[in-house]
């Protein structure tokens, strides 16, 4: 029995391990792609990879000062008209200081106010009185000298109390101008020189006030044109940062009508041609498929950073951004979506002919 059992195992063994071989080494089928691929309408074609983005462009909202948030007034998807409020920062700092500064205006306006109604009548009347009391002292001095001068008898009066009489009559005489030109001077009003420099006081106070004003105004981030509220990165109580950030705390744009940007590599750019059929297929769905109308082109091309993924994919590469518009009603696109992007363009080689030709010709 030793003797056959031995042979036999080891040739089930050989036998399976043939089969074991035989089996591993067929071909593995290809894995079924998670949707279909589109399918390119022209025969020669451009591809490129698009992004849908916002007719007005995506609007990437900063705040202009840093601090912290207090307010958001709208949410995502909100349709805001321009100059409508966003978001506001704590301004509290701001209005104190406003506080301060209208004081001062209401301060030196009330001084202009009081420049500009003078004299007062009851200023004029104490004026008048003082005139009349400095005539009347006039006359007492004057009378009192007369009669010093009219003592004849010698020795009845001496020199001194003559010259003294004298020069009482002259201060009372001074004391009636003083009051005269006080009086003069109150009746003319204030100094119009005084009135400019309370008015330039004013102007300067004014300002100051705008100022603080417009930085109040400043951290309440309004909507620069009339779009739609695409996200919102920032909530109450958090910092707002006033540098570029690499996520915005609101990104706006008007979506009544959408635009993709095509990235076009550049050894296809030369065979671009703007008015040349374009169509774009949503990734993921072929069958959703739109019509593109040419809009613009960007002349300056720039490194590429809109990436599908796909491993023959260049990154180390520039590209020429073409601007698309196309209706969107009644289809599920939305921006930021990739799309599938095919322009009709010429062979290479009729391209390189018709190149050569045009140079030719200059």
């Amino acid at each position: 029995m030793r003797k056959f059992i031995i042979p036999v195992i080891a040739a089930v063994g050989f036998i399976l391990a043939i089969y074991m071989v035989a089996s591993s080494n067929k071909p593995v089928p290809p894995a079924m792609p998670v949707a279909q691929p589109a399918v390119p309408p022209f025969k020669t074609f451009i591809a490129g990879a698009g992004m849908i983005e916002a007719a007005t462009e995506n609007i990437s909202i900063g705040a202009p000062v840093a601090g912290i948030v207090t307010d958001i007034y709208v949410q995502i998807g909100d349709y805001v008209k321009a100059g409508q409020p966003l978001f506001k920062i704590d301004d509290r700092d701001l209005q104190a200081q406003a506080s301060v500064r209208k004081a001062d205006v209401e301060q030196v306006q009330a001084k202009l106010t009081k420049l500009e109604k003078l004299p007062r009548p009851e200023d004029v009347n104490v004026a008048v009185a003082t005139l009349r009391q400095s005539e009347a002292n006039l006359a007492d001095t004057q009378s009192q000298l007369k009669r010093f001068e009219s003592i004849t008898q010698p020795g009845a009066i001496t020199e001194e109390d003559l010259s003294r009489r004298r020069y009482a009559v002259q201060g009372a005489q001074a004391r009636v101008e003083e009051a005269k030109a006080r009086l003069d001077l109150l009746k003319a009003g204030t100094w119009q020189p005084d009135i400019m420099v309370a008015k330039a006081e004013l102007d300067s106070a004014k300002a100051q006030l705008r100022a603080i004003e417009t930085d109040i105004d400043r951290l309440t981030v309004k909507a620069p044109v009339t779009s739609r509220v695409l996200q919102v990165k920032i909530r109450p109580g958090e910092f707002a940062p006033a540098n570029v950030t690499s996520t915005p705390l609101m990104l706006l744009g008007n979506v009544d009508k959408l635009h993709v940007r095509v990235d076009i590599d550049e050894n296809d750019a030369w065979r671009f041609e703007p008015n040349s059929p374009a169509v774009a297929f949503a990734r993921g769905n072929a069958d959703i498929k739109v019509d593109l109308a040419y809009v613009r082109t960007e002349p300056y091309v720039v490194p590429k950073r809109s990436l599908t993924g796909e491993a023959t994919e260049r990154v180390d590469t520039r590209v020429l951004q073409v601007i698309y518009s196309f209706d969107q009603s009644k289809r599920p696109l939305y921006v930021g979506q990739l799309m599938d992007v095919y322009i009709k363009a010429p062979p290479a080689i009729e391209a390189v002919d018709d190149a050569n030709a045009a140079v030719s010709s200059k």
